[in-house]
This record gives structure tokens, sequence and C-alpha cells, in this order.
């Protein structure tokens, strides 16, 4: 991922905590016959402390080619968070010389590492629970794999493809306008918060909130 200096995050405790609170991301591994990359989106999960930079963790469905592929060779996760369209009308030196043109702010983390298969007996199962923990916690009434009949769950495990993947590199972007004048980046604020769009806003907060 291309990234200028002035919108490198490189502390990888930030780092870890946008991979939770985004963890939604796109996979993409080169397809080793020589065609188009392989391209999945899935859940992950981060461990801040298994590796140097940290450990990703996620499954594929089987019949996804892509959880073969995975393994032949390393591939890059790419984790997003908010975006929003910059119109150059909200720079205030736009009067002053003109000298704007439109741009788009956002925030993501890129990680490469080569997929491990976990292949321990209870490694998927294991995994399942995690996954469901973190994205059922704070429910009023949580769903865990022990609500379902346990041939049921067995099943569905055979139809998956667990692996983890050990991060070797990491890089931070968060594209916030600092770039920009202070006087530029207040207008850049007013006009985000004043979208309809909730990605905009958060946007509009994030800015705010860098130095």
């Amino acid at each position: 991922m291309y990234t200028p200096p002035a919108f490198a995050e490189t502390d990888l405790a930030a780092l870890h905590a946008f991979i939770d609170a985004h963890p939604f991301a796109l996979i993409v591994t080169a397809d080793a016959a020589g065609g188009a990359p392989l391209a999945t989106p899935l859940p992950l999960i981060v461990v801040p402390n298994e590796g140097d930079k940290g450990t990703l963790y996620g499954h594929f469905a089987k019949p996804n080619p892509h959880g073969n592929a995975v393994f032949t060779g390393p591939s890059r996760a790419v984790f997003q968070g908010p975006d929003a369209y910059i119109s150059p009308g909200w720079y205030p030196s736009k009067r002053d010389h003109g000298k704007a043109v439109p741009t788009w702010n956002y925030s993501a983390v890129d990680c490469v590492g080569q997929a491990e298969p976990m292949t321990e007996p209870e490694a998927a199962r294991a995994l399942l629970a995690r996954l469901t923990a973190k994205f059922e916690t704070g429910r009023a009434e949580p769903w865990s794999m022990g609500d379902a009949p346990e041939s049921y769950i067995a099943a569905l495990l055979k139809g998956i493809t667990a692996f983890k993947l050990p991060i070797t590199a990491i890089i931070g972007k968060q594209k916030l306008s600092q770039n920009r004048s202070a006087t530029d980046i207040a207008g850049v604020i007013t006009g985000l918060r004043a979208e309809a769009d909730p990605k905009a806003h958060a946007i509009a907060e994030a800015m705010a909130q860098t130095p």
C-alpha cells in the first residue's frame, strides 16, 4: 500500500486495535497457476502477542479454491475503515489561489504473511468459538455454538478450511488531510459534518482527533 510519510501509522498497538475494530478484511493471494489473483472477503481476528507483529486467524468455505491457494504463497489482508469524498470547495485556501482538487480520505491497514493450515483436531472449533464470542459480545442474548445441535456443528466444521497467518509486514495508513493547513482541515471537518453519510461523520471525527 502506497503510504506517504504524512499519512503513515506505525504504532503496532494502534494497528492491532484498528484490525480489531474493522475485522472484515479482503484477503488476496496470487494464483499459483498464473491467473488473476484470488480475493475473498473474510472476518479475521488478530492475536497481537503471537509473533513479532501478531497473527491473523480465519477460515474459508471448503469449496472455495482460495482455501487451498492461500497455502501456496504469501497473502495480503486489507482492513478498511470509514472513507469519504473530500470536496475542494471545503478548503478556505481555494478562495485565495484556486489550487485545490477533489480527493478521498480513509484509513486502512495492510497485512502480509504466509498462511498456515490449522490441522489440530479441535482447531477449527476453537476458532469458530473465538469468532462467535467476539461478535456476540454485548448482545442481550448472545448466541454460542452450544445453542445448536452438536451433530449440526460437527457437520459444518467439516466444511471449512481454518488457517492462521503470522504477520510478517504490516502497514497502516490514515489519510486524513494531514498535508493541509489547519484552516483547510477545519473546513473539511465542517464540510464532512454537514454530509448525510455516516461514514463522512466518522472521518470528520477521526480528523478532529488526529494531532
